[in-house]
Formats: C-alpha cells, structure tokens, sequence
C-alpha cells in the first residue's frame, strides 16, 4: 500500500513538473511576441520621426570679408546649404567668396547692387540696379539668378515677369542686426521655426555667425533639415 502511494506521488510530481515546463514553454514564446511587437512599435516610431521636415536660412548684405567665410566653414562642416542674397557692390568686392558660395552648393540671390529700396520715383533706378547685380553674379559664377530679396519688403508684382525673377521674403526675422546676443537670436528662431520656414538672417555680424551654426546644431536635432528657398518654393 505504502508502495503505491509512493508511485502515485511521483507520478503526481511528474505531472506537476511537465504542466510547469509546458507553462514556460508558453510564456516564454508569449515574451518573445511581445518583444517583437515592441521592437516593431519603436521602428514605427522612428520612421515617423525621421519624415523630413525642411527649413530654410537666408542671409542678407553680405558677403562680409570678415564673417561670411567663417559661416561657410561652419555650413560645410555641417552639410548644410543655405541661400545668399547678396549685394553688387560687395560682390564685386569679394568675388571669391561668392565664387566658394557656388562651389558649396548654396543658393545666390539679388539683394540690389547698394541695397536701395523699393519707393516711388527710383523704380528705374532700383531695376537698374536689380540688373547690374544680377551680371555682375553672372560674371563671377558663369549663371544668372531668379532669386531677389528687395531691401525691406518692398516690392513690385508687375517685376516679376519684366524681370523673370522670384522675390523671396522671410517668416522669421529674429532681428540679429540689432543685437549681439547669440544666445538671444537662437532663442528667438528655435522658438518659432516650423516646416517650410524661411529664416532672415545678416551675415555681416560675428554674433549672427555664431548664431546661426547654434540654430543649425539644435533644429537638426528636432529633425530639420536645411534647404535652399528654391526647393521650399518650387518642390
């Protein structure tokens, strides 16, 4: 008697031990489900964060001798590609900058030959000068532009056929000629920059430069990505 109630436990323990492997077996294959489901969830995450958000800088008056050089050196070690709108007189002044500007991919556009603004009574004067720079980028880089900043806004429809030429305006101005505050510029651009923004900025200030390479580090980060205005405008 004592005999089959030993064999009856063991049995019994036998049993208790395959429903617990069984039950292993289960939870293991249900763990590694969840895992997978998981890794799965964090793909679809990323590949959302990764959809391309396109931003643009913009840089007025220039080329500086002293900064403009120094911008491009932070732009290339970025990759970053950017748009110029250039004046004629400083143009003629640094032909090589505008010169490496080509050669790095960055957008030249018409900012007037003296930055003369828009008013009644000097339209001639204004397409005179509008011209003149745009042969004077010519002779320097072997292609014209369609691209015009007009100085302050100011600006004529009626120009855009006469001239076959596209102004481009600005959805951020963080005002970096009034100030010499990097951190502040930064500041006020990261908290307003959005898809498809156009960034004004004046690439004639050491403040701005320095700025400017802060606001490139940070929206990349957010998952920016710098283009020229062309590709904002047209694509």
């Amino acid at each position: 008697m004592k005999r089959k109630t030993k064999q009856a436990v063991l049995c019994i323990m036998d049993v208790v031990m395959f429903v617990l492997l069984l039950l292993m077996v289960v939870y293991r294959r249900e763990e590694m489900r969840s895992v997978s489901g998981n890794q799965v969830e964090v793909q679809k995450l990323t590949d959302t964060g990764s959809e391309t958000r396109k931003i643009a800088l913009t840089f007025d008056d220039g080329p500086s001798p002293t900064y403009t050089e120094k911008l491009l050196d932070g732009l290339k070690e970025r990759n970053v590609k950017v748009s110029f709108f250039v004046m004629g007189e400083k143009a003629e002044e640094n032909p090589a900058i505008i010169k490496r500007m080509q050669e790095d991919g960055h957008l030249i556009g018409n900012h007037t030959y003296s930055h003369l603004q828009l008013q009644k009574g000097c339209e001639d004067q204004f397409l005179k000068e509008l011209q003149k720079t745009s042969d004077i980028i010519e002779e320097i880089t072997g292609e014209g532009t369609e691209y015009v900043r007009p100085p302050f806004g100011t600006w004529e429809k009626k120009f855009e056929k006469q001239l076959n030429m596209f102004p481009v305006m600005w959805t951020i101005d963080p005002l970096d000629w009034n100030s010499n505050d990097a951190a502040a510029v930064t500041s006020r651009v990261v908290k307003k920059a959005k898809e498809n923004a156009i960034i004004l900025m004046h690439d004639q200030y050491k403040s701005t430069v320095t700025a400017a390479l802060n606001i490139v580090d940070i929206l990349q980060r957010e998952g920016f990505t710098f283009v020229t205005v062309d590709e904002l405008m047209f694509d």
